[in-house]
């Protein structure tokens, strides 16, 4: 099966409070989705969280040909293996990302501008501002 993932991550300061956001789309239809804060976290740690969960999702939902989108342009060259990863704690989310990814049969990134990722977006602000409620 195919599907389409949108993926955001977001910190609040950054470092700061983050969240990730997850849309995973069949056909022109949402087929589940995931807005859930993480702690403190980096932007660029958040998206490698967003893109874990994503992936997990996905698997979770049998689909074996994915493409993903980000509007990271630097967490998609890394997946790409374009760039490589040095930061250390980076290197711990990307494993774990690359790891998800041999459960696809076929797998593509793309970057996006970030107004073609308003969904994901919207649901990393969602998380944020529930938490920022709650506190």
């Amino acid at each position: 099966m195919l599907a389409r993932l949108f993926t955001d991550g977001g910190a609040r300061n950054n470092p700061g409070p983050a969240a990730i956001g997850v849309v995973l789309y069949k056909d022109e239809k949402i087929l589940d989705t995931i807005s859930h804060f993480i702690g403190e976290a980096t932007n660029n740690q958040a998206e490698y969280e967003a893109i874990i969960a994503g992936l997990k999702l996905a698997h979770k939902h049998k689909v074996d040909t994915l493409e993903c989108y980000l509007d990271s342009e630097l967490v998609v060259k890394q997946m790409r293996q374009e760039y490589r990863v040095k930061d250390k704690e980076l290197q711990k989310l990307f494993v774990q990302a690359w790891n998800q990814t041999l459960n696809f049969k076929k797998i593509t990134w793309q970057h996006i501008p970030r107004e073609k990722n308003k969904a994901a977006d919207k649901l990393v602000n969602l998380a944020l501002d529930r938490q920022m409620n709650r506190g």
